[in-house]
């Protein structure tokens, strides 16, 4: 029978055949990884789907489980992405020659509200700034890139010093090094901070190097109670290094930035996603409005002074042709 767990795959009828849970993994397939690295299946899946057949797995059950999690305190969001492993498992075994299963179940999407929250403001940045430069370097140029960009700190510290063309100016990173396994190219503006910064990183070091290192030459990897400790002294307590990508989408788009273009540059696939990261403040909201009321009384002005044209222009035409030779007396 078709079990949601490790065993052999027999050759026999497809709903009577065992699944191999990381059978179907490919390697550019991030979705799911062998059950040994899931706890979402380890711990929840295979516990309440483990011992069933593929066809005993209905909507109702799925309904079920989604109850169950729910009651542990599990978030919609977490409720997602295990459900979607089990559904990747079906879909891939029923596209497969022969089908393993016959049907896929129904999978519910649950609601989500984990738009991220936290951002650094115009005036925190400076400060944090100088904290980070405190420590040294390496993190005072993570920084920079963080929010300028707004990249991953996975793909920050993977920089290596062949990715960073002085000459160009530009910082690249490979095809399938991203989480969306798509390559960028970005530039940077020759003599700014982080040009600077980049300089004195790079200095010295082979292609094969690591641009983040610190100051023993050891690459940086983890470092988070180094970043909560100047958030601290920044007085931005709580503030994420990933929360950079929200305060990159944030300044780039009031700088005028497409937000395609903001989305190629972060690295943002779908703009369902990049919603959650582009915020909006009430003094984004203000200055939006303070634009519009500048805009309507300029178009108010010239609209007067529109009208002080014509009004003159008819009053000479009149002049005119009540004397039409008052033009020649004169």
């Amino acid at each position: 029978m078709l079990r949601l767990c490790v065993g052999e795959l027999p050759t026999d009828a497809p709903e009577s055949s065992t699944l191999v849970l990381y059978e179907y993994l490919s390697p550019g397939d991030k979705l799911l990884k062998p059950q040994a690295q899931s706890p979402g299946w380890s711990l929840h899946l295979k516990p309440f789907f483990g011992a069933l057949r593929a066809l005993d797995v209905s909507s109702g059950l799925v309904a079920k489980y989604v109850d169950s999690r729910q009651q542990e305190g599990a978030a919609n969001a977490t409720i997602n992405r295990e459900l979607a492993a089990l559904k990747r498992m079906y879909r891939l075994a029923h596209q497969a020659t022969p089908p393993k299963v016959l049907r896929v179940p129904a999978f519910p999407k649950l609601t989500e509200n984990n738009a991220r929250q936290g951002f650094l403001a115009d005036t925190q940045g400076d400060v944090l700034a100088a904290q980070c430069a405190s420590v040294g370097l390496w993190l005072r140029a993570m920084y920079e890139v963080g929010c300028t960009y707004g990249w991953r700190v996975s793909e920050v510290k993977a920089l290596h010093v062949r990715h960073v063309d002085m000459g160009a100016c530009t910082i690249r990173l490979d095809p399938g090094t991203t989480k969306n396994g798509q390559g960028r190219v970005v530039t940077f503006e020759r003599g700014s901070i982080l040009c600077q910064l980049l300089a004195a990183c790079v200095q010295g070091k082979s292609a094969d190097d690591f641009v983040f290192t610190r100051e023993d030459g050891r690459p940086v990897r983890v470092f988070r109670t180094t970043w909560k400790n100047v958030c601290a002294r920044a007085g931005v307590a709580g503030l994420l290094f990933h929360d950079l990508r929200r305060t990159a989408a944030r300044t780039l788009r009031r700088a005028g930035v497409a937000e395609n273009v903001i989305m190629q540059i972060g690295g943002w696939r779908t703009r369902s996603v990049f919603d959650r990261y582009a915020i909006v403040t009430e003094n984004d909201t203000a200055d939006a409005v303070r634009k519009l009321e500048a805009d309507r009384k300029e178009r108010e002005a010239a609209s007067v002074e529109i009208a002080i044209s014509h009004e003159s222009v008819t009053k000479s035409q009149q002049t005119q042709t009540a004397d039409p030779h008052a033009r020649l007396l004169n």
